[in-house]
Parts: C-alpha cells; structure tokens; sequence
C-alpha cells in the first residue's frame, strides 16, 4: 500500500505536518479574537465618547439658555429696584412731584424690576413667590411716597421711609434677598459649567478605550498581512482614521467648550459683582450689565457649532463598530468560515 503525502509528512517531519494542519486553525481564532476585542473595545469607547460629549454638550446649552439668563435677569432686577429707589428720592428732594413726566424714570424701572422676575421664573429652580410679593408692597409704597402724597409730607415720608425699609431691611429686605439668589443662582451656574470627576472620568475611559482599539486595529491588519498573506484590509484603514478622528477631534472640542464655559462664569461673576456694588452709577452699572450679558449671550450662540460635532461623535462611533466588524467578519467568511 502507498502511503500518502501526509503519512510521509508524518514520518520525516511531524513538528512540520502539525504545524501546518494547525495554522489555519490558529489564524481563524487569532482572527476571531480580534474580531470580539474590536467589538468590545469600540462599544465601550463609543458608549463613553457618546455620554461624555452628550454632558458637555447639555452643560453649555444650560448655561446658555437657563443659568445665565438668570443671573443676569437677577442683576437686572436688583438694579432696577435700586434704581427707582434712587430716581424716587431725586424727585422728591428736587421737588418735582406733580410735574408732568417728572416720574416716568422710577416707574419704568419699577416696570423693569417686575418684568425681569417674570422672565426668570421659568429659568431657575429657586422659589421668587416671596421677591415677587415684597417687590409688588415696595412699588405700592414707592409710587405712593412719590406721587400720592405730594401735600402730605409726613406721609410722602412715612411711605418712602417704608419703601426704604423694605428695600434694604438686612437679610429680609429686597436688595439682600436678590443678593441671596444671585449667590444661589452663580452657585448653580459654576454647578453646571464645572466638568466633574465622573465626567473627566468618562472621558478618560473613551480616550483609554480608543487607543486600545488603535493597538487592535493595527494588530489586526499586521495579522492579515502575515499570516494571510492579504493587502491592507479597507475597512479596517477606515477605521483606523476614524478612531484616531473620534480620539482628538471631541476632546478639543471638549477642552474649547469648558474653556468658553468659565470665561462664560467669569463674565457671570463679573456682572453679579457690577449689580452688588449699588451707589450713585447706578444708570453706568445698568448699561454696563446690558452690554455684558448682550456679549455673553452671543458668544454663548457663536458655540452652537459644538452641536455638529456632537452629532459627529454619534456617527463616527457607531461607524467604529461596524466597520472593524465588517472588515474582520468579511475576511472570516470568505477564507474561513465557509470552508468549515
């Protein structure tokens, strides 16, 4: 009987033989292993790129839309209610009562204080029942102190008297009370602008995550081509370019986002010490506030273009998953699996 060529690999050389009966077996599990680390590691750095760009992205539009707006809808009021006080007691001292158009500066900013806290009411989480109501006795009693009782002295003086007492009355009255919420509201803002300790954490996952899918992608195309014998695999090149993509482009747009985000705090804290300092500019430390926040307000839109890296992110994450999948399952299929 003839022996055949395995039986004659067998006899001269059976390191040889088993070495290459278990060559294909080894390559294909190679492969596989792979083909399941790419996977794993491209879901967990997409999971964490996704959720920590998802939180910065939410802590700017806050800021934006809700936090700032209160604060400096706060600074507004208090300089308002300061500012009618002030132009109340310029008319009375000037003794222009009962002049026509002699008291529409105090009302207006009356108007202003009122209208302000409307604004914010939706835009804070702070109860303003109690501002509201003291804001609405100290008009009554400014109006009436500056207007009414024009003949009356005693009582024009009682009433500003009560006006200025409810004003500026320690800890209860007017001025301290917004004082108090502007802190509280800053307090929230600097809150929301601040990348935690789980947020930096995420992001050191994806960054962690994304260079181990580099060290997989490479490992795997230098497979291919030596135990394959195949040219560069495009999928898994395109993969390669959208990790190295994933693992910068979100980061810097992280690091310009939270960098926008405390200067954005800065100008907060800024605005709040320019309403707190009260005394006779006040007209300046309006205008001063208005321009300021007018200037935060568009810089704060100007970063609206964050939102298409967002959704970038989302994309090149899912992409990052599918195409090591594709790249590695295709060349699977084709040398190994459908030989089985």
């Amino acid at each position: 009987m003839t022996a055949g060529p395995g039986a004659s690999l067998r006899r001269y050389s059976p390191a040889a033989y088993w070495r290459r009966r278990l060559s294909p077996w080894r390559t294909r599990r190679l492969l596989e292993v792979h083909l399941l680390v790419l996977f794993v590691l491209a879901a967990v750095a997409s999971s964490a790129l996704f959720l920590s760009c998802r939180q910065i992205q939410h802590s700017a539009e806050s800021l934006a839309s809700r936090e700032a707006p209160a604060v400096q809808g706060l600074a507004a009021t208090r300089l308002a209610a300061l500012r009618a006080h002030q132009e109340a007691h310029a008319l009375v001292r000037m003794k222009l009562i009962g002049v026509a158009g002699s008291g529409e500066t105090y009302r207006s900013q009356l108007s202003a204080a009122d209208q302000g806290l409307s604004r914010i009411a939706d835009r804070t989480d702070q109860d303003l029942g109690t501002v509201k109501g003291l804001l609405a006795t100290y008009s009554n009693s400014l109006s009436l102190g500056a207007s009414l009782y024009r003949d009356q002295p005693l009582m024009r003086e009682q009433k500003l008297e009560e006006a200025d007492s409810l004003l500026t009355r320690e800890t209860v009255g007017l001025a301290p009370r917004l004082e108090a919420l502007q802190r509280a509201q800053l307090g929230h803002a600097e809150a929301t602008a601040t990348m935690g300790r789980w947020q930096r954490g995420g992001w050191w996952l994806a960054e962690l995550a994304l260079m181990a899918v580099l060290l997989t992608l490479l490992s795997a195309l230098f497979v291919l081509r030596d135990r394959c014998g195949r040219d560069w695999n495009p999928y898994l090149l395109a993969a390669f370019v959208l990790t190295v993509l994933l693992a910068v482009v979100p980061v810097m747009t992280a690091a310009s986002t939270e960098n926008d985000l405390a200067g954005a705090i800065r100008d907060l804290r800024q605005i709040t010490e320019v309403s707190q300092r009260g005394g006779p500019g006040l007209a300046d430390a309006q205008q001063r506030v208005t321009e300021e926040s007018e200037s935060l307000r568009q810089r704060m839109a100007d970063a609206a273009w964050t939102d298409g890296v967002y959704r970038g992110a989302f994309v090149g994450s899912l992409l990052a998953i599918v195409l090591p999948a594709l790249g590695l399952g295709l060349r699977l299929d084709n040398d190994y699996w459908r030989r089985r």
